[in-house]
């Protein structure tokens, strides 16, 4: 979690709003009546049929900075919150906006039948505003139907469903009215490669599918332009659901490491999981699967995208053997793959950040954290500085909590990992870092290859 700064005023908001806000009797009906109700069930009432059991509205409650200038009364106030979501695996796991559930104290869920959960965040992603949530229930849930966006054409219908200024399941139509639009809503937030459509999407729709007219989500609601009518925009379906299967990771959630490495390619209207690398001494190295190969099942469950494959895996038993359904060079054949604990991966991420930052982390218990009463939602424990290193350097010491690194949150040691994974990480050298250091947040940039650096600089609960 990052220090942030008051946010410039450009036009645009999120779509998520936070405001201080029959008889019985048998009827013969004649033959031309049931033609009629034939007509009425046009494309779009069939795919929003196939749709809204799976979309979700989400409410709750925040804190956010208030308006009032400095030294003017509290600066903080309670507001409610509304937004929408998507099932993604039937069970209970929720995708939506990260800005509809940051900060939020009680989330609540309603489902399409009315029911109402408390949701709670697994991971989050605030650099595409996306973040995953979890309801607890027994039932299956229905999950969204899911299309492709790389193939959408200009003119195209399409639908969108959400909590429309709290109005739940709210549905409107319109087109795709253009693609690849780059929208810079906040100081801090900009969204890359978005669609553009003149389907109503109102405060509450983020988080909120926007569907084509088979009922397939193509896109997730996230923001309009203000005091423009007809001008809102999502994120494409195939960005979005690659950033869930990292959401979605059984490593993360499970500590399970499967080694299989992959992207979804789309071949006409079907989606496929490729092979494109295998981790050394992980149990798909072991399976016999190769780069190239197709990954079409596991067990009972189809792949299609990576998504697909951490699903099948998540909530397996240590040991179990699952069968691999794969496509080799035209040929079908099986492979057998050992769901196995991820032994090893401590050791890589301490070797890796004294390594890299000169620092070795250990995780904070949340109720410890919570303990010190901050506004951020964890970190990680700094518990060794290599002398000379880039975090000697900055002056960061032994006890300092690691809240966040560049645009993002570092409460786990897998928020470090994807940091330090990012197609885009030495781009954004020097990294800026925010520490907690008893009661103040400091933050620097740390400059990885060891050039010399501006010292730590001291600033309470503001960053820039």
């Amino acid at each position: 979690m990052r220090n942030r700064p008051h946010r410039r005023r450009t036009g645009l908001l999120w779509a998520a709003a936070f405001s201080l806000l029959g008889t019985g009797l048998l009827t013969l009906v004649p033959a031309v009546a049931s033609d009629a109700s034939l007509l009425r069930r046009t494309p779009i009432v069939r795919a929003i049929e196939k749709a809204a059991p799976s979309v979700v509205n989400i409410q709750g409650r925040k804190t956010i900075r208030s308006d009032q200038p400095d030294g003017g009364g509290d600066p903080f106030r309670q507001v409610n919150g509304m937004g929408t979501g998507i099932i993604i695996d039937e069970r209970g796991y929720i995708l939506t906006n990260f800005h509809v559930v940051e900060n939020v104290e009680l989330i609540q869920v309603t489902l399409a039948d009315k029911c109402t959960f408390v949701a709670h965040i697994v991971a989050n992603d605030p650099a595409s505003d996306l973040a995953l949530i979890k309801i607890a229930t027994d039932e299956t849930l229905p999950m969204i139907p899911v299309g492709v966006s790389s193939d959408l054409m200009l003119g195209e219908p399409v639908i969108a469903v959400g909590n429309a200024f709290g109005y739940e399941h709210t549905v409107t139509r319109g087109i795709i009215s253009s693609l690849h639009r780059e929208v810079q809503v906040s100081v801090t937030q900009k969204y890359h490669d978005l669609i553009q459509t003149d389907a109503s999407i109102n405060p509450g729709n983020s988080g909120g599918p926007l569907l084509n007219i088979e009922g397939e989500m193509i896109g997730i609601n996230v923001a309009v332009r203000v005091g423009a009518q007809g001008i809102g925009f999502a994120i494409p379906v195939d960005e979005t659901m690659e950033i869930a299967a990292r959401l979605l990771n059984t490593e993360s959630l499970e500590r399970v490491v499967h080694g299989v490495m992959g992207k979804t390619e789309n071949v006409g209207t079907d989606r496929l999981f490729v092979v494109t690398g295998i981790r050394e001494n992980t149990t798909a190295a072991r399976s016999g699967l190769r780069p190239g190969d197709v990954i079409t099942a596991v067990e009972q469950t189809p792949i299609r995208r990576k998504l697909d494959l951490e699903r099948a895996l998540l909530g397996r038993k240590m040991g179990e053997s699952l069968t691999l359904a794969v496509d080799r060079n035209a040929e079908r054949i099986t492979l057998e793959l050992v769901v196995s604990p991820a032994a090893k991966l401590a050791d890589e991420f301490d070797k890796r950040t004294w390594n890299t930052f000169g620092m070795r982390l250990a995780a904070v218990a949340s109720e410890t954290f919570r303990n010190l009463k901050t506004r951020y939602h964890g970190g990680l424990r700094v518990v060794s500085v290599r002398t000379e290193g880039p975090a000697a350097r900055q002056g960061i010491r032994p006890g300092d909590i690691l809240v966040g690194m560049h645009v993002w949150e570092t409460i786990s040691k897998d928020n470090v990992t994807y940091i330090l994974n990012h197609e885009d990480f030495e781009r954004f050298q020097p990294t800026k870092f925010f520490v907690l250091r008893g009661n103040e947040t400091l933050f620097g940039h740390m400059q990885l290859n060891r050039s010399p650096v501006v010292q730590v600089s001291r600033r309470l609960d503001r960053g820039n």
